[in-house]
């Protein structure tokens, strides 16, 4: 369950760190179109998304406050609550599924990092 434990959490700190930094990196006018959030709020949600990315894979793997990493997936997963319910109300399924399945992986490593499996 540890092997499957780190694969879950590898593949959620990649995702929430590719949209952390994207978005980081687009321009704010695109931000605006894109998303119907204000430019700065997404920025500061991308900052939060890269540093529960790392919380995900550096306190476990370094055994330096390993405890940080079932926090960092909490974390990740109340963010997705919001983005589940900014999918819903804008009518966009697919996005809401893809938003709800990282949900569940982040209570995943959440659940068992806090609990049988912590490190």
């Amino acid at each position: 369950m540890n092997v499957f434990l780190w694969i879950v959490q590898a593949i959620v700190a990649a995702m929430f760190a590719m949209t952390g930094v994207q978005k980081l990196t687009q321009s704010e006018e695109k931000l605006a179109t894109l998303q119907g959030i204000p430019p700065n709020a997404l920025r500061l949600l991308g900052i939060a998304e890269i540093l529960g990315a790392l919380g995900l894979i550096l306190p476990a793997a370094t055994g330096i406050a390993p405890a940080l990493t079932p926090t960092a997936a909490t974390g990740l997963a109340i963010i997705m609550v919001g983005a589940v319910t900014i999918h819903i109300r804008r009518r966009e399924p697919a996005a809401g599924v893809v938003t709800a399945g990282l949900f569940a992986l982040a209570v995943v490593v959440a659940w068992g990092r806090f609990g049988p499996y912590g490190s």
